[in-house]
């Protein structure tokens, strides 16, 4: 453009932006200021496409669901908008250049992605109700491909990997500001414990559920050396604020999974081989279903309700004789492994398990907080869930990938040479194990708050496991 037409131009638009923007300010049109941050926008995805991606982290935390019960519609923004655009303008960009690393394209844990995808398309097509199983299979492709796909692309820089969790936890922090503060007008009573964090996370279960996955890459970050004085000593006020708040959350699931991830750290410490605790996972589960008759007996004798004490909350985590959160759970569990028996292998369709399971309760199973209106979440769990909606090809495809992202970051810590490496490797998979323990309680996959850390933590493990490790065979192989 010539010189002399820039500054006209410039004069131009200034005043062209002036007049509108009196226009709309005369018509009451103030929703026309969002019209510049709009454009902001388009022009991040056509030239800064990575911007987009720390923006959907940067606005996870702070995303407000909006649902409409009586259309069925339920959206959070203003993260899946943005997941969306970005989930196009990456297909968009995949037909004009095939840019994807072929080693990530061949990576056990892609190909589990892909597997799961396809059995979800599947089992969408044979659904009993399609049109929410295909809403529900869009929504997890918006998920998986900008967090986990795009994300592998940017954690090939390692200063990347470490942003991520920094950027998601200075938004988690707002939200901690806010939930305390509500919660100390109620004097930090458990009752209002549950929904003090609302808008931004529906109960406190999930709000505990990603306080804990923070925590112990935060602690992480606090002990690696290799990073700046100020830097660890932020990450571990991080740690403690993270600690208090999940103290504050009274999320039993979230305790317990943080409980049990010390654990498995200390298994990983010791170096007990991947095969044995896979060994002893599956003998658990032979002796837990032998015995269950006789387990449940001996649970049922605790009649410990939750509570605002802290040793009668933790004793009531076993309650499933009077604690209404926990027979709920038994209740969905239930009717879940109904559903699954009637149709073992394509499943009643991904999402449908809250519009289907109603029947399926029995009337001495059901709980005073039952519902058979579909109105108050799925099955609470990250497994049995998929079982009932796309039978057990769905499930083991599902924890085909929590294996497979747990035993590659265990490998990528064995290998590293790095120290700041191995630190990121171990506390990544810390962090991720402790949804793959609350998962078994609950599910929160099917919405932007937990998604967006989970894959995007899976694509960190992946990037490790190919660009930032060292391929030491010996070390290898003593993780099979």
């Amino acid at each position: 453009m010539p010189e002399k037409l820039k500054i006209p131009l410039v004069y131009l638009i200034t005043s062209l932006f002036i007049a509108l923007s009196i226009y709309f300010v005369i018509k009451d049109l103030y929703w026309a200021a969002f019209i510049p941050i709009g454009i902001l926008i388009v022009l991040m995805y056509l030239y800064s496409f990575d911007m987009v991606f720390w923006l959907v982290v940067l606005a996870t935390p702070l995303a407000v669901n909006i649902r409409d019960f009586d259309m069925g519609i339920g959206v959070s923004l203003p993260t899946e908008p943005l997941l969306l655009g970005m989930l196009i303008l990456f297909f968009i960009k995949l037909l004009f250049s095939s840019s994807l690393d072929r080693r990530f394209l061949k990576h056990p844990i892609t190909i589990a992605i892909f597997i799961n995808l396809a059995w979800l398309l599947i089992t969408s097509i044979t659904s009993d109700l399609p049109l929410v199983s295909f809403k529900f299979f869009l929504a997890r492709l918006w998920f998986v491909i900008p967090m986990y796909f795009v994300g592998f692309i940017l954690f090939k820089k390692f200063e990347n990997t470490k942003l991520f969790s920094w950027i998601y936890v200075i938004s988690l922090i707002i939200v901690i500001g806010y939930t305390i503060y509500n919660h100390s007008k109620f004097a930090f009573n458990e009752e209002q414990g549950h929904w003090v964090m609302s808008p931004f996370y529906n109960d406190h279960t999930a709000y505990g559920a990603i306080l804990a996955f923070f925590i112990p890459v935060m602690f992480g970050f606090g002990l690696d050396k290799s990073s700046s004085k100020n830097i660890r000593i932020l990450a571990l006020v991080f740690s403690g604020i993270l600690l208090i708040a999940l103290f504050l959350s009274y999320s039993r699931a979230a305790w317990l999974s943080l409980v049990l991830t010390f654990v498995v750290y200390l298994v990983i410490l010791l170096r007990i081989r991947f095969r044995w605790i896979i060994t002893f996972v599956v003998l658990f589960l032979a002796v837990f279903f032998t015995f269950k008759f006789e387990i449940l007996d001996r649970l049922e004798k605790n009649k410990q309700e939750s509570s605002a004490n802290i040793i009668e909350h933790i004793q009531s985590i076993s309650n499933i004789s009077s604690d209404a959160s926990n027979l709920e759970r038994v209740n969905r569990w239930q009717a879940a492994l109904r559903l699954f028996d009637e149709r073992p292998v394509f499943g009643w369709g991904p999402g449908t398990y809250q519009f289907e399971y109603a029947p399926y309760q029995r009337s001495k199973e059901k709980t005073i907080i039952s519902t058979n209106a579909g109105d108050m979440g799925n099955a609470h769990s990250e497994y049995i869930g998929p079982l009932a909606e796309s039978g057990l090809l769905g499930m083991l495809t599902f924890l085909a990938i929590i294996v497979l992202i747990i035993r590659s970051g265990i490998r990528s810590y064995r290998r590293a040479e790095r120290k700041d490496v191995k630190i990121l490797s171990l506390v990544t998979v810390l962090s991720f194990i402790t949804y793959a323990l609350h998962s078994l309680m609950n599910n929160f996959l099917d919405t932007d708050k937990a998604s967006v850390p989970f894959w995007g933590f899976a694509a960190i493990i992946v990037a490790i496991d190919i660009f930032h490790s060292s391929k030491d065979k010996k070390e290898e192989e003593e993780v099979q």
